[in-house]
């Protein structure tokens, strides 16, 4: 019987999210792509791809979890090329067109301009115009399954998070209406830093003439709405946070517990929300997971993440066996030392410079 194998790479994205999952046995292997940090996280993940056979490259689903820069920059570049440097089945995007369905709510502008890019480059695996991903009040928690037997449960975003978005994003749309791909699309052409080097094919033949001006990052913190959701195959679980709030998530996790009739979700490993935040990681959230790693993903670029108190409270709450971060920095390096692992009885794991990711078999 083939074994089957599931492991989670944290590609080094400076203050953002880029997470590269694969699943399944030695037939074959299957791919999730979960955000795309940063604009210069683009080049990381072409390398990663790569190292992926050419008629490999492709994946079940890619997820952007919410707008926020450090998030969506890299795959709004990585969708800019043409052609895709690989194949996509589905794409996870709560847009504006969701958003209005629903909730009468306007889009960023990096979501307006991945919009226009998935309909031009990727119109197979997403529907502009599905319902949004959200977690709903009653019933079961949404769940899906991705071929070749990956189940995700969402534990994140809710309408009302949703809803709280639409006051910042109204002051980031400027100069055409919300949901208008095709101007979005004129936008995008003088975004330089978002262009391939011979620019957007079919928007304008001087497109690299075009205006420098760098692309002005969203200010907007849209953290409640992450896409956050537990992850499972082969008998292995990860619970990926992105940015979430945790009283969305704790919530969830206690309807997904009473459904397990468990006092505890179990996972082999947990994405600590909003790169170790103290805002996003709650006394409530720690006591409903048991996991015997937390992984944390940034280099504490804008916010000196993680935040001293997060990783205390994780320490005291969980006693983790294991820390893992995919930068050594000022912020991380107390977490890495000696003295600590003893003091609190974890091993921490940090990204060697020559690896292009940071890898963790389930």
């Amino acid at each position: 019987m083939p074994t089957p194998f599931f492991r989670i790479e944290l590609l080094p994205a400076r203050h953002g999210d880029c997470l590269w999952l694969e699943y399944g046995d030695e037939n074959i292997t299957n791919r999730v792509l979960i955000d795309g940090g940063p604009v210069d996280t683009y080049e990381r993940i072409l390398r990663r791809l790569n190292q992926v056979p050419m008629g490999e490259r492709a994946f079940e689903l890619v997820v952007l979890t919410h707008v926020d820069a450090d998030h969506v920059e890299g795959l709004v570049r990585l969708f800019a090329d043409k052609p895709l440097a690989f194949n996509v089945d589905k794409v996870w995007f709560n847009g504006w067109r969701q958003m209005k369905k629903s909730h009468g709510l306007l889009g960023a502008m990096q979501g307006e301009f991945l919009s226009a890019l998935l309909v031009a480059r990727a119109p197979a695996a997403w529907d502009q115009d599905a319902p949004p991903w959200v977690v709903l009040a009653g019933g079961k928690l949404p769940h899906q399954a991705l071929p070749g037997g990956l189940e995700i449960t969402l534990v994140s975003p809710t309408p009302k998070k949703l809803q709280l978005m639409a006051k910042e994003w109204q002051k980031v749309v400027k100069g055409f209406q919300p949901g208008d791909l095709e101007a979005a699309w004129k936008k995008l052409a003088g975004q330089k830093k978002f262009l391939p080097k011979k620019g957007l094919l079919g928007a304008a033949p001087d497109l690299d003439a075009l205006l420098k001006k760098q692309f002005v990052k969203d200010p907007a913190k849209p953290n409640g709405s992450s896409i956050a959701f537990l992850a499972e195959f082969g008998g292995k679980s990860v619970l990926l946070l992105a940015d979430a709030h945790p009283d969305v998530v704790a919530a969830s996790l206690k309807r997904l517990c009473a459904d397990r009739g468990v006092r505890k979700l179990t996972v082999d490993a947990v994405k600590v929300a909003h790169h170790g935040s103290k805002k996003n990681t709650s006394d409530a959230l720690v006591n409903l997971i048991d996991s015997p790693r937390w992984l944390i993903s940034t280099n504490g670029d804008q916010f000196e993440h993680p935040d001293k108190p997060c990783i205390a409270r994780i320490l005291k709450l969980a006693k983790p066996q294991e820390l893992w971060f995919n930068y050594s920095t000022k912020s991380t390096k107390p977490w890495l030392s000696a003295a600590a692992q003893r003091a609190h009885d974890y091993k921490a794991v940090v990204r060697s410079d020559k690896d292009l990711s940071l890898k963790l078999e389930l």
